[in-house]
C-alpha cells in the first residue's frame, strides 16, 4: 500500500528544504516524525504538514479499499523537492556602483510517499555496499619470489 502527499508552493527554498528531506527519506515514519521535531529548520514545519498528510491518504486508501494498515509500519518510501515559482517583490536591494536588485521570494515543491510493503533489501546501503563488494573481481595474489 502506497499513498502520496505532494505540497505545491511551500514558502522557502529548494536547496534548504532538501537538507531537511533527505534526513527522512527511508525511514520509518515515526521516526521521521521524531527527526522533523527536533531539527532546527525553518522549513520542517511544512515538510512534517506533508509527511502527515501523506499518512492520513494512506489511512483513507486502506479504509476505502477495505484493507488495514498499521501506521507504525509505514516507511517514507521517496521523498524529494522541486523547484516552484519565483515571486519578485516591489522592493530593492542596495546593489554595488549605484545600482539596486529585486528581492525574490522562492517556492518549492515537496512530494513525499510513503508505503507499508517490506522493503528490498537492495534498498538500504549497507546492503547496496556489500553487493558492490561482491560483485567486485577478486585479485589473486602472487606468491613472493625467493631469492637464492
Amino acid at each position: 500500500m502506497e499513498a502520496i502527499a505532494i505540497g505545491k508552493n511551500v514558502k522557502g527554498s529548494s536547496q534548504k528544504a532538501k537538507l531537511v528531506v533527505d534526513l527522512i527519506r527511508g525511514k520509518m515514519v515515526n521516526e521521521a516524525l521524531a527527526i522533523l521535531q527536533y531539527t532546527n529548520k525553518r522549513v520542517t514545519h511544512p515538510v512534517e504538514r506533508i509527511l502527515r498528510s501523506a499518512i492520513a491518504n494512506a489511512e483513507q486508501k486502506a479504509q476505502a479499499e477495505n484493507i488495514t494498515v498499521d501506521v507504525d509500519d509505514l516507511w517514507v518510501k521517496e521523498c524529494f523537492v522541486g523547484k516552484g515559482v519565483t515571486k519578485h517583490r516591489r522592493r530593492v536591494r542596495p546593489a554595488p556602483m549605484g545600482r539596486a536588485y529585486r528581492e525574490r521570494r522562492h517556492y518549492s515543491h515537496i512530494t513525499i510517499r510513503v508505503s507499508s510493503e517490506k522493503r528490498a533489501e537492495a534498498a538500504t546501503p549497507k546492503a547496496r555496499g556489500a553487493k558492490a563488494a561482491a560483485k567486485a573481481p577478486k585479485t589473486i595474489e602472487k606468491p613472493a619470489e625467493q631469492s637464492s
